[in-house]
């Protein structure tokens, strides 16, 4: 667990991780020894559960290699870099400052450094909050914070089970969904972003996932004049983000 010479910070050992659980200290995900059925590790799985922590079961191998005091026990906790918020907190901070919802929504971006870069963006860029899913994403964790420049500790994030229901939930609330896409129909130049918005990021390799897309109001396309048919994620998102603060600027 260790990137460019950042580390997140393990909690290993059963007793370990039952503490910080009865602590309340902020944990992204809890990794347990898949097919092992004490009753330790049930109680952990369960308490973890019940505080909305994502719990994986995984090779003991994993554990293994991921272990730095190799006494894991057959659980890892990684710790967060800070609590996540919820959906209804963003759309709080964007009343606190007067201002129309700006939320971004990302969709399985896994990369912690392409994570960290979109929520930098996203405070440079006066967003009031990110929303990532529970899984197959990566998490609020040191390599993250590191790669945010420490953007992380400020901004409003929420973690969520299902993007698509998240969607719903903000169009109800009457926010316009933009999505990006290579093959997107509103090209960004021409994209009208005032108003309540949720911008959408998709995954580093697939875009956005089919449901997702299909939930959107609108899909943006940046202009490409080069050899290479896409952007980086995280290239991406700053460049729309941007583009948003621009026309909210009204320059």
């Amino acid at each position: 667990m260790e990137e460019n010479g950042i580390q997140n910070e393990l909690i290993e050992g059963r007793n370990a991780v039952i503490e910080a659980l009865r602590a309340g200290r902020a944990i992204d995900k809890i990794y347990i020894a898949r097919g092992d059925v004490d009753k330790t590790l049930g109680h952990i799985a369960s308490k973890a559960k019940e505080k909305g922590i994502v719990v994986a079961d995984c090779d003991r191998r994993k554990l293994d290699f991921m272990s730095r005091t190799h006494a894991h026990q057959g659980v890892i906790a990684v710790a967060a870099v800070r609590e996540y918020c919820s959906v209804e907190d963003i759309l709080d901070v964007a009343e606190e400052r007067g201002e129309e919802p700006f939320v971004i929504i990302c969709d399985e971006i896994s990369d912690p450094h392409n994570l960290g870069a979109v929520i930098r963006s996203a405070e440079c860029a006066g967003a009031h909050g990110v929303i990532i899913p529970k899984r197959r994403s990566a998490g609020l964790t040191a390599i993250v914070d590191k790669a945010s420049a420490g953007a992380a500790e400020h901004m409003a994030i929420a973690r969520v089970p299902n993007i698509p229901a998240v969607i719903k939930e903000l169009k109800n609330k009457g926010l316009w969904i933009y999505g990006t896409a290579a093959e997107g129909s509103s090209p960004l130049w021409e994209t009208d972003f005032s108003g309540p918005l949720a911008l959408v990021i998709g995954s580093e390799g697939d875009g956005m996932g089919r449901l997702v897309a299909e939930n959107c109001d609108f899909t943006v396309s940046l202009p490409m004049k080069g050899q290479v048919s896409s952007l980086n994620a995280a290239a991406a998102a700053s460049i729309t983000m941007y583009e948003v603060l621009r026309q909210r600027s009204g320059k």
